[in-house]
């Protein structure tokens, strides 16, 4: 997956990473990280990346304004922590998605619809994650992360489609494609509404239908 994502730079410092400084009062610097990046998560998923400032996140996490920059040097150094912590959440989940499936094809629909409820589950996250321009582009830590979530998407991909190594990889662009478009289609509620567990449940068995529409069990469409 990692492959068709845009390039996310190999400099292996990030040019706004973290920067060692007093905690705030009542938190220990590991304390404060987290709590910021917690507040900043929160803000995503109410309001998306329009609605994210330093200060807003400083005030839901009840530290000064100046504290996120003290900890991440800027808005794209917090962010592209929470990219981080999103890829790594989306590896596991996807995995985890293939684990105890019998055959490609049953790993690979588990694995799509574990994409899109990833999405759905968390939105603010998932767009920030490709929201290339509000990131450190040249973080080697995001780099890693991407990649680690494209290898356990593409490994099931090859295994189905066997082959080459071109055609594999065509295979996974177009398979990560759909999945990953759905998703997005899904965010802006043209599948229903995202707003509820029952507007999300229809959405994930539309998602199904066309999941094993694409890659059935038995490998001929119904």
């Amino acid at each position: 997956m990692s492959s068709y994502m845009k390039k996310q730079g190999s400099s292996g410092k990030r040019s706004a990473g973290l920067t060692r400084s007093k905690p705030e009062p009542g938190y220990h610097h590991g304390e404060l990280q987290e709590a910021l990046i917690a507040a900043s998560e929160a803000i995503l998923a109410e309001q998306g990346a329009e609605g994210f400032t330093l200060r807003e996140a400083a005030r839901r996490a009840g530290v000064s304004p100046a504290a996120p920059s003290h900890h991440f040097g800027n808005a794209q150094g917090l962010l592209t922590e929470v990219a981080i912590r999103g890829y790594d959440a989306l590896a596991e989940a996807l995995r985890a998605a293939a684990s105890g499936k019998q055959g490609a094809r049953e790993k690979l629909r588990a694995q799509g619809l574990a994409y899109v409820d990833f999405a759905l589950r968390h939105p603010g996250r998932f767009q920030m994650m490709f929201a290339n321009k509000r990131l450190v582009a040249d973080d080697a830590r995001l780099k890693q992360a991407s990649r680690a979530a494209g290898h356990a998407f593409e490994t099931v991909v090859a295994e189905l489609v066997g082959g080459t190594a071109k055609e594999a990889k065509t295979a996974a662009a177009a398979a990560w494609s759909t999945v990953h478009g759905f998703a997005k289609l899904a965010l802006e509620e043209k599948f229903g509404s995202v707003r509820n567990e029952g507007g999300r449940r229809e959405i994930m068995m539309t998602l199904d239908q066309v999941l094993n529409y694409l890659w059935p069990a038995s490998g001929a469409r119904r």
